[in-house]
């Protein structure tokens, strides 16, 4: 084969030598973790569809990838700001039924993986490192509720320690995995201009949040939209590029009951969200204090309705502030 000599044709041959398949499987055994390979059902659908998949993932948890995924990633150090942003990411993607892919490590990935687990969602952690490694070590709760209610990847065998070479290995299986890629904070020459060079050649949806001009953090974001990724505003600038796709959606997560214990009835609204859809009959437009007054309900309240409602695409907020209801078919 045209680029492999003797030393590498050498070493597969021999893999045997340098491998030692039954402590491995020990290992996994002990670990309570699976190998999955192309060919099983819960190998990430678009990760077998870039130019080198890997041969196979280590994986705790049991979720199978059946719903789309959406990377967040950034900076390890990161802003207020930045950590806010994927945090409500990752809140409204998880809530939407999508699957947020990240990478464990602080900043942004954390936020990002916490946001979805707050309201029930799916999300997985790809390694850099084996998947018996936790880093940071403060993140060892996060990693066994991720294991929990989604699922932790690695291409690497026990006791790998991460290094240069292991994190951009890392990034490609978090870039191939998902539809769409989005950069919350990073410089640029972080990690996360990887992934995002990786999301482009695989052809994924590029997405970058943008941040203050005198802040390194946001530098790679700045040059990512320049250089062409879509400038991300909130979840519907996702939903909207992935139109192009027939319309993915997956299903979004059943809201069994609201914030304040009450039942959901039929719509899947709440009684609180739908006594708020009512003041929008006939065509109207309200901004929060008139809701106040009109439901009685606290702004905190109604607030966090309002949220809810843009997430469900029931309501749109005007450029001045005010909201509109924009239909079930919106």
């Amino acid at each position: 084969m045209q680029g492999v000599g003797p030393v590498i044709s050498a070493t597969i041959a021999g893999w045997r030598e340098h491998f030692d398949l039954a402590r491995e499987e020990g290992r996994m055994a002990k670990a309570a973790t699976t190998f999955i390979t192309p060919r099983d059902p819960g190998y990430p659908p678009l990760l077998k569809e870039i130019h080198d998949p890997p041969i196979g993932l280590y994986r705790k948890g049991c979720y199978d990838f059946s719903q789309p995924c959406v990377a967040i990633v950034g900076s390890r150090r990161t802003t207020l700001y930045g950590q806010a942003v994927a945090k409500k990411l990752g809140a409204d993607l998880g809530r939407l039924g999508f699957c947020v892919v990240s990478g464990l490590a602080r900043g942004i990935d954390t936020a990002a993986h916490e946001g979805a687990l707050s309201v029930g969602g799916r999300t997985a952690a790809v390694l850099g490192s084996g998947i018996d490694i936790v880093y940071p070590p403060e993140n060892l709760a996060l990693y066994r509720q991720i294991e929990e209610q989604g699922a932790i990847l690695s291409e690497f065998p026990f006791g790998r320690r991460a290094d240069r070479q292991s994190f951009p290995m890392r990034n490609r299986v978090v870039a191939g995995m998902c539809e769409a890629v989005v950069v919350v904070e990073t410089d640029v020459n972080g990690g996360s201009m990887i992934t995002a060079r990786f999301a482009g050649e695989q052809g994924r949806l590029i997405f970058a949040v943008p941040g203050r001009i005198d802040q390194n953090t946001s530098a790679g974001c700045h040059q990512l939209i320049r250089d062409g990724a879509t400038l991300f505003t909130g979840v519907d600038d996702i939903l909207n590029e992935l139109n192009y796709l027939g319309g993915l959606r997956p299903q979004p997560i059943p809201l069994k009951e609201s914030a304040a214990g009450e039942p959901a009835p039929a719509g899947g609204l709440t009684a609180t969200e739908d006594r708020i859809m009512a003041c929008f009959a006939g065509g109207a437009m309200a901004g929060l204090d008139a809701l106040v007054e009109q439901t009685q309900f606290s702004a905190a309240e109604v607030s966090a309705a309002l949220m809810m409602l843009e997430i469900k695409r029931r309501v749109a907020k005007r450029a001045d502030g005010s909201f509109e209801a924009r239909g079930t078919g919106g």
